[in-house]
Formats: structure tokens, C-alpha cells, sequence
């Protein structure tokens, strides 16, 4: 087994390792919350659970990046991984806007808490959450994947410091307010962090240029090979969060032969693999193909 295979598989166990955890935790903390009475400690468990179906998307996309192409599927199985990223990310958004509304009437009526409880189980789901934190912190070093689900369970940790500073100040001066409160912070961060998952999600699948990307830097850098007249009907996407791919007609200022075209080819594919970080590039070679249109190379 080659060193690359075994770190997917240790990867691959932590992160299922990590999915399992955040799961009891989540489920644990909603019978807590329910028992408790509190909405700050059923609102960490939804926290939980979104960032148990996260690192459960990760461990999926880890096997399945794996998988080979077919010819009814080309692109291969990459964007499953999107799709559940927008589903998630709808449920997490519309779970949120119902604890934004019991969050409010509990603010005008406050309700009591059994404080004790919600100690104990928010204090279970931090020791949790610190344990698979640890059991990703060398992956992430390695893969923007594991890093993605490392740093939800960072933001899981905190949230869990946040209800068991609530639960203390509810247990010490019977202050019940607090824990609406704590949901809205803890509802506000997930609003913030579901919508910023939607908002990519929606921009990967409409096949939107990448923002890091300027087409028209790229146009001008391949521009500058003197070898090229220009290059034109340019298209930028992402298969993945992480996975470039660009197309381009490139017009040659000369007819050259196939070897010479080829040498080119490789060329651009190393320009933009180093200085835009594209993975993957489809160019079609033209003499003189399109002229309607088409700017001049300065001589």
C-alpha cells in the first residue's frame, strides 16, 4: 500500500470517527434540551447535527472521489457532494428561522430551565467535540476536505463553551433570558455559515467563473506567448469547491504543425495550473478560425 493510499484511509476512518461523535452528540443534546427545557442546548444539537452530515459528506466524498467516470456520468460523482451541501444548507436555514421565532417568545416569556442538565450534556458534547477536533488535526493539514469538517468542529466546540457559559449563569443567578439569547448567537452563526454554503453551492452549480479568477489576466498572460494571435470564448467553472476546469479556442499567430501545437498546448497548461491553479484545461487550436470579432495580436 503507498503512503498516499494509507493517509486516505486514515482519513477516511477519522472522518467517520468524527460523523459517529457528532451524531450521539447531537442526539444526546436534543433529548437534553428536550428534558431541560432549554433552546440554546437544542440549538447546539442542530449545530451538531449539520456539522455531523458535513464530515459525514466528506467521508462520502473521500470514497467516492475515488470512483471512476462512466460514460453516462463524465464528470464522474464529485458533485454529490454539492447537491448535499445545498440540501443541508436549505434544512439548516429553515430549522434556524424556527428557533429565531421560539427564541422571541421565549424572550417575552421566559421559561425555567433545569440548568444542571444542560451543563452536564453541553459539558458531554464539548469533550466530544475536542476528541474529533484531535482525531482530524492532522488530515487537515493535508486535504481542504478534512479542513472544511475540522474547522465546523472547531466552531461546534465554541458554541458548546457559549451554552455551558449560559447554563452557568442560569444556574448561579437564575437569569433564563440567557438562553434565548445564546440560541439567537448560535442561530445567528449557522444563518451566516448556511447561507454562505447555499450562496457557493448555488454558484458551483450555475457554473459561475470562479471569483479568485480574472479572465481577463488570463487572457492577457496567455497573450503574451508569441506564438498565440489570441485567445477567445473563454469558460471557467467548478466541477467541485475545490476542482477548476477552463475551455478556450486559442488562435495561432502562425499555422503551425501538430508537434508544435502540442508543445504549446502543454505550455498553457502550465501556466495555468501554476499561477491560476486550474486542474483542468480543454483548449481547441484555431489558425485564423474566427475572425468576426476577434483583437489582434500587437506585433
Amino acid at each position: 500500500m503507498s503512503e498516499h493510499q494509507a493517509h486516505n484511509n486514515s482519513s477516511r476512518k477519522n472522518l467517520l470517527a468524527a460523523t459517529i461523535l457528532n451524531l450521539i452528540i447531537s442526539i444526546a443534546e436534543l433529548i437534553g434540551g428536550i428534558l431541560s427545557g432549554s433552546l440554546a442546548l437544542f440549538s447546539d444539537a442542530l449545530h451538531n447535527l449539520g456539522d455531523a452530515f458535513s464530515t459525514f459528506i466528506a467521508w462520502m466524498a473521500n470514497i467516492i472521489a475515488g470512483k471512476e467516470s462512466t460514460p453516462q456520468r463524465t464528470f464522474g460523482y464529485k458533485r454529490i457532494e454539492i447537491l448535499a451541501a445545498l440540501l443541508n444548507s436549505v434544512i439548516l436555514i429553515g430549522i434556524t428561522l424556527y428557533l429565531f421565532a421560539e427564541a422571541a417568545e421565549r424572550l417575552k416569556k421566559p421559561q425555567e430551565i433545569n440548568s444542571l442538565l444542560m451543563l452536564l450534556v453541553a459539558s458531554i458534547g464539548l469533550i466530544a467535540n475536542i476528541i474529533a477536533v484531535f482525531l482530524l488535526h492532522r488530515d487537515a493539514r493535508y486535504s481542504l476536505n478534512v479542513k472544511a469538517a475540522y474547522l465546523h468542529l472547531i466552531g461546534d466546540s465554541l458554541s458548546s463553551v457559549v451554552v455551558i457559559i449560559g447554563g452557568v449563569l442560569i444556574y448561579f443567578y437564575g437569569l433564563y433570558w440567557i438562553d434565548p439569547v445564546v440560541t439567537l448567537f448560535i442561530g445567528a452563526y449557522i444563518l451566516y455559515e448556511a447561507v454562505k454554503i447555499l450562496n457557493e453551492a448555488v454558484k458551483i452549480l450555475m457554473q459561475n467563473t470562479p471569483p479568485e479568477l480574472n479572465i481577463n489576466k488570463i487572457k492577457k498572460v496567455i497573450e503574451m506567448d508569441r506564438r498565440i494571435r489570441n485567445i477567445h470564448h473563454i469558460h471557467a467553472w467548478s466541477l467541485t469547491d475545490r476542482k477548476i476546469y477552463f475551455e478556450a479556442h486559442v488562435d495561432t499567430l502562425n499555422d503551425l504543425a501538430l508537434s508544435e501545437v502540442n508543445t504549446l498546448r502543454k505550455d498553457i497548461e502550465k501556466v495555468l495550473k501554476k499561477d491560476f491553479n486550474i486542474d483542468h484545461t480543454t483548449l481547441q487550436f484555431e489558425y485564423h478560425a474566427c475572425d468576426d470579432g476577434m483583437i489582434k495580436k500587437k506585433e
